[in-house]
């Protein structure tokens, strides 16, 4: 299995050396993960890769070589693992059980309630409805249901529901290289083109230079122009993390694609919702932030803006100051989105979720108000209405479209949307 996981690695395009490969094997000889598939996932990431780049693409081979081989890892544990105990108390609700929850009833009495439940809380507890434990109906903990809450620490399914979650996350920044199955998104995003020379006169123009000569008397006369380009400006902002890890592979080919189509791109990553801050790497985001406002002076209106997420979230992530799931945002998400809008006239949001659920979620209803409809859903019939739309050009009424603030979550959708 080993050997096949070294070329596996060299055909997904990750440079694996077999002095590299040699060090994994002493590393396991040494016994320096004997029980744990975790620990023998980091060693041979360490062995074996050298750049963080390449990260992803052995995520993907790690996790189709050893699919299952956890279990074979957990027998030769000799106790069991604290957490497995801990999931036991995770429940599934039924409907009937669901209608009996109440929310607390808004975001400031969920804080307040909070404060207290920390002040008098002294050991863990699960199954409950009223502290801070796990697989319970409590509006506080993790692996239960309220239909608002804050999750605290946990991973894995849920209701999507949380408001705020206090953890350090890790996300990975998406692989531009990334090789497409399909090239079916690189010609939707050919749409989006308007050709123009640019640079030096380094590319032969065969017309112009057979004129000139036939006009020269035969003589060879080279005429040369510069290279053309797509002219477009696209500014892609790219919701990372959380709910939008099921979305990882889709999200990856539209990155590629925008890469190869557009000379003038640039990208930005968020998490859930725009606030005072963007990042451009994942692994560093705690500290290289790039202020939004900076990225609304620096480039201009001719600039088209694609923004791409699932829009899941609570609601106050949107509407509220303070409501971001991993900081104190001192103004709402809504009124960063409207000076987006307003920055760029020309702007789309490429939404991985089917559109029939759309509906189900007033987070989504919230951002399509806000974007005012511009909501496209990341297919190849999606991509050909928000580039249609990216196309369109200005007119007078232009500033109709920016966004002008969230006191609905119902609104007509755009031609071809659900």
């Amino acid at each position: 299995m080993l050997v096949r996981f070294f070329f596996e690695l060299r055909t997904g395009g990750i440079p694996v050396s077999i002095t590299e490969f040699l060090t994994l094997l002493a590393a396991l000889n040494a016994r320096v993960a004997e029980v744990s598939a975790q620990d023998f996932y980091y060693l041979a990431r360490a062995c074996l890769v050298k750049d963080e780049r390449h990260y992803d693409r052995f995520d993907r081979v790690f996790a189709r070589i050893f699919q299952g081989a956890e279990q074979a890892f957990a027998q030769l544990a000799a106790t069991v693992p604290a957490e497995w105990l801990q999931s036991l108390a995770a429940r599934t609700f039924s409907e009937a059980e669901r209608r009996r929850i109440e929310a607390l009833g808004g975001w400031e009495k969920l804080l307040e309630t909070l404060r207290e439940r920390l002040r008098e809380q002294q050991q863990r507890h699960a199954g409950g409805n009223r502290w801070i434990g796990t697989g319970g109906t409590s509006p506080f903990g993790t692996a239960g249901f309220n239909p608002e809450g804050i999750r605290i620490g946990g991973h894995g399914p849920g209701a999507r529901r949380a408001v705020k979650v206090w953890e350090e996350r890790e996300y990975r920044n998406f692989d531009d290289t990334v090789e497409l199955g399909t090239r079916d998104l690189k010609l939707a995003l050919r749409k989006l083109r308007r050709f123009a020379r640019e640079g030096a006169r380094d590319e032969l123009d065969l017309e112009a230079t057979i004129d000139a000569t036939a006009r020269n008397g035969g003589l060879l006369d080279l005429k040369m122009v510069p290279e053309r380009h797509n002219a477009i400006k696209v500014l892609l902002f790219l919701d990372v993390g959380g709910s939008m890890d099921g979305h990882v592979h889709i999200c990856e080919e539209l990155f590629s694609a925008a890469r190869s189509e557009f000379k003038h791109l640039e990208y930005f990553y968020f998490h859930n919702f725009l606030y005072e801050n963007l990042w451009k790497d994942n692994q560093r985001r705690g500290a290289t932030h790039i202020p939004t406002d900076r990225v609304l002076r620096t480039y201009g209106r001719d600039y088209r803006v694609i923004l791409v997420g699932d829009a899941a979230m609570s609601p106050y992530e949107i509407v509220q100051a303070g409501g971001s799931i991993e900081h104190w945002n001192e103004e709402a998400g809504a009124v960063w989105m409207q000076r987006l809008c307003a920055a760029f006239p020309r702007l789309v949001w490429l939404n991985p979720e089917p559109a029939a659920r759309w509906a189900y979620s007033p987070s989504t209803g919230i951002t399509r108000e806000l974007i005012a409809g511009r909501m496209f859903p990341l297919t190849l019939a999606g991509l050909d209405l928000a580039i249609a739309e990216l196309r369109r050009p200005l007119s007078g009424g232009a500033a109709a479209l920016t966004g002008t603030g969230a006191t609905s979550v119902t609104q007509s959708p755009p031609a071809g949307v659900p």
